[in-house]
């Protein structure tokens, strides 16, 4: 299958859905190695007049490592029909296996980086700006319960350069 690249402020697409419910994985690496996991936190709006997306990686993450290093990263989107593969690669670590191949869904090198032919939506994003979450900004209490026993993550920003949608 085929993707083509649409205007993301005309996909008339609900960042809550996609994101808090349907789950994405996120992708950063190449041809030469990559990294994906499965992430149900971020925001997706726009930034110095740009379309952006931002999502959070704990730094023992083996994704993190590629975000740290490398400029860009995608944000893949799929069908209900996949909800086992994102859970398989939220729940397993790059540093154990091969996501890719113990779930069957083929990597797609795009723009320079890495995502998923299987997608129904793939955002491609140019890092802007990364900052380490502190316990300042999480200091509600609410919020201090993702923390017991983890590392705080690190928030990456990246402008949407790409957004492509399965034809």
């Amino acid at each position: 299958m085929s993707f083509e690249k649409t205007d993301i402020f005309n996909a008339g697409i609900n960042p809550f859905k996609l994101i808090g419910k349907d789950w994405y994985l996120l992708t950063s690496g190449d041809e030469k190695g990559y990294n994906t996991m499965t992430a149900s936190w971020g925001q997706m709006g726009v930034l110095w007049g740009s379309p952006a997306f931002t999502c959070v990686v704990r730094p023992n993450r083996k994704t993190f490592e590629f975000m740290e290093k490398n400029d860009l990263f995608t944000v893949s989107f799929f069908s209900e029909n996949y909800r086992n593969v994102l859970s398989f690669c939220g729940s397993h670590s790059g540093r154990d296996c091969d996501k890719a191949k113990e779930t069957g869904i083929t990597p797609l090198f795009i723009d320079g980086t890495t995502a998923f032919e299987e997608a129904d939506m793939i955002f491609v994003c140019r890092k802007l700006y990364a900052q380490d979450l502190s316990e300042e900004f999480v200091k509600d209490g609410k919020i201090m319960k993702f923390y017991e026993s983890d590392p705080f993550h690190k928030s990456f920003t990246g402008e949407i350069i790409g957004a492509y949608i399965k034809k």
